[in-house]
């Protein structure tokens, strides 16, 4: 008898151990129950959007749908969602099916239920992430009118096997202070609101630099959530470029620890424009190296673009090794909701 397969709701907090399970075969950081629960008490409870002057959906909302096969186990997710921050009539979504029950119609179950929830709400553009390594992935939602709009790559530096050259570094720590300018760590600087405003004033300056980067800026209590006081923070953790002359911050670069795996990721790195071209970004990825040697973790981790071509060859000078990438995927609602049709005729 072939086995039945039930789309449902998320229960919250009945779920959070298949969810995670299915999710750690999907995300190369481990996710656990308690950062599930976590995120989900730092997340709203009713959302609201509206249609903008232009008339594109803003605002915020989201949707979290499984697939629950017989036996109660969670095979397939979806996660449809926006912020207030995410670009003007635009979705991003996850959607997650087990591997040993790909094939079965389930990435179709969780898609549909997507597009009927974005039409819904007016969206005009739906964004998901897929492996660069699962040709089955790409081939299913190119057939479902997506198509790939950046790649982007993982690069991890095994602390192991770091170059003493890099870890004994100091001439140029030595050069930027001459010129002015000396890297600081938040615990530092002092873990104050005043400080932390002048962390967020690096972002605001930074953040629509990044290749690749969609949307607006975070207003700052939602930016300290997701941007700064992430999993794995610690003031000592966030390396800053400090102005000697007038104590500005010029740059910044946030390292959480991942304490599931013992290694280090970087969650951001950015200059102010006028302060580029002098190496300080180069000086906070090796004080992230020293830092994370000095505390024992395991590795460096991060992401980058693959048109960032300036962080790709800091990134490689430091001994970073690249492994999979990412493809960004973009869907025209529309588009989707007809490639769905036309495959179930």
């Amino acid at each position: 008898m072939a086995e039945r397969y039930e789309l449902r709701p998320l229960k919250v907090p009945e779920d959070y151990e298949g969810l995670a399970a299915l999710l750690n075969t999907f995300f190369s950081e481990p996710i656990s129950v308690e950062r599930l629960r976590e995120d989900d008490a730092r997340l709203f409870e009713v959302g609201h959007t509206y249609m903008d002057d232009n008339g594109m959906l803003a605002a915020y909302d989201r949707t979290r749908y499984v697939v629950v096969a017989d036996d109660k186990l969670i095979v397939g997710y979806v996660w449809s969602w926006r912020a207030p921050w995410t670009e003007p009539g635009y979705l991003n979504n996850t959607v997650v099916v087990k591997k040993e029950y790909r094939g079965q119609g389930i990435g179709g179950q969780l898609l549909q239920h997507l597009v009927q929830w974005g039409e819904g709400l007016g969206a005009t553009k739906l964004v998901a992430e897929i492996w660069d390594d699962d040709p089955a992935a790409r081939l299913f939602a190119e057939h479902r009118g997506f198509s790939v709009d950046r790649h982007a790559f993982q690069s991890m530096l095994e602390l192991e096997t770091a170059n003493d050259r890099i870890l004994n570094e100091t001439k140029l720590f030595e050069r930027l202070e001459a010129e002015g300018t000396r890297i600081r760590t938040f615990a530092e600087e002092g873990e104050t609101e005043e400080n932390e405003a002048k962390i967020y004033r690096v972002y605001l300056e930074t953040l629509a630099d990044i290749p690749g980067f969609m949307g607006e800026a975070p207003d700052r209590e939602e930016w300290s959530k997701w941007h700064l006081r992430v999993e794995g923070y610690a003031p000592e953790r966030v390396l800053l470029a400090v102005d000697a002359k007038d104590g500005r911050y010029v740059a910044v670069s946030n390292i959480p620890y991942k304490k599931a795996t013992g290694g280090v990721y970087h969650e951001y790195t950015g200059v102010c424009r006028e302060y580029r071209g002098r190496k300080i970004a180069q000086a906070l990825k090796i004080r992230a190296v020293q830092l994370a040697k000095r505390q024992g973790a395991a590795y460096l981790k991060t992401d980058n673009d693959s048109l960032n071509g300036p962080i790709l060859r800091v990134n490689q000078s430091l001994g970073y090794v690249p492994l999979r990438g990412s493809y960004r995927i973009v869907g025209d609602l529309r588009t989707v909701k007809g490639a769905i049709a036309n495959r179930d005729k």
